[in-house]
């Protein structure tokens, strides 16, 4: 950690204090940081320097283990920087490629992490279903029952310890309406949505719409920019720091503000080349049957207003690595905080 960073953190209370009268809880989701190598008290008095009011622990590993000596201490560490706590977990699905069954049941890993919540003091427990992956061969929906199973098992749990889970549209896996029928399958009282603005570009989908969506059951958010743009293959797509996007992410925060009051707006900052889309391929769209065209119009609205980006040149030494993480981490929450006015 650099000194720099370290004299930023000294003042991490009454920053973090004077953002609280903010109507929109500002939050950093740690993945924004997963290269750094801290230890939980480093991560939550960086993020409370950069006036964070939650801090999302998305992956076990951030939080140091669920041991409960271990959680309290973190508990100890936010509650004075006036920070809230979330925590979260990969997959509960046992059919997905992601899911780890050495580390026990998906019962079993959900069950630690609802104990885990209640003694961190996190109200949500952030989980997926898996990734683009489980598209193919799919059908997705055979996954999305698993999870809805999972869910279901755990349900009087959930409700007991006074929290919910968070599910997200992760990393390709679930489309809005996809997703929405998999948290009403398995009961909107306990379950609702980490709500991911950079993912449904992995799905073909306008992030908007999946804001239009999903609104009513978010719980949580990770949010990024992404740009779009057309390719001879069909679209290409590379996430980007806040504002260097396409996608009018000045207006999905400030919709998701106004529509999810009181819930995180978290930056989730990832920055990656193009990853490509071929759908003029026909064998592309056999993860993709149930796609509705009005639907993927307005995907392509955003592919034909965009422009190609120069491909990122990783900085070739692990400092540099470190440094540039953190810079568009820190770009990103300084073009949020002046579209919302914090």
């Amino acid at each position: 950690m650099t000194r720099r960073t370290l004299m930023a953190m000294t003042a991490a209370a009454p920053l973090a204090a004077a953002a609280a009268d903010s109507p929109v809880k500002l939050g950093i989701d740690l993945f924004s940081l997963r290269s750094q190598n801290w230890t939980p008290a480093q991560l939550l008095d960086y993020c409370a320097a950069q006036k964070a009011r939650v801090v999302h622990f998305s992956e076990i590993r951030f939080i140091g283990g669920l041991d409960p000596e271990n959680l309290r201490a973190v508990r100890r560490h936010a509650e004075p920087l006036g920070i809230e706590i979330e925590i979260g977990m990969r997959s509960i699905c046992p059919t997905s490629k992601m899911f780890d069954p050495k580390a026990g049941t998906a019962e079993e890993q959900l069950g630690h992490m609802i104990d885990a919540a209640q003694i961190v003091g996190s109200r949500i427990v952030r989980a997926v279903l898996g990734s683009s992956d489980d598209r193919r061969p799919g059908p997705i929906e055979k996954h999305i029952e698993s999870t809805v199973k999972v869910l279901r098992n755990m349900g009087s749990k959930v409700v007991d310890a006074g929290i919910k889970v968070a599910i997200e549209n992760h990393a390709g896996d679930m489309q809005a309406r996809e997703l929405k029928t998999l948290i009403e399958g398995a009961g909107p009282d306990f379950v609702g949505v980490c709500l991911d603005s950079g993912n449904p570009l992995w799905t073909l989908e306008d992030p908007h719409l999946t804001l239009e969506t999903l609104h009513p059951y978010v719980l949580t958010s990770h949010v990024r920019d992404s740009a779009v743009w057309k390719v001879p293959e069909g679209a290409a797509v590379a996430w980007v720091r806040m504002g260097e996007g396409n996608v009018r992410i000045d207006e999905y925060i400030r919709k998701y503000a106004e529509l999810c009051p009181g819930r995180a707006l978290s930056l989730e900052s990832i920055v990656t080349n193009a990853r490509v889309y071929p759908y003029r391929d026909p064998q592309f769209w056999d993860a993709y049957r149930n796609d509705p065209a009005w639907e993927f119009a307005r995907f392509l609205d955003i592919a034909e207003r965009g422009k190609a980006r120069p491909a990122e040149v990783a900085p070739k030494d692990r400092e540099g690595v470190l440094r540039k993480e953190r810079e568009d981490l820190e770009a990103s929450l300084a073009y949020t905080k002046r579209v919302l006015g914090i």
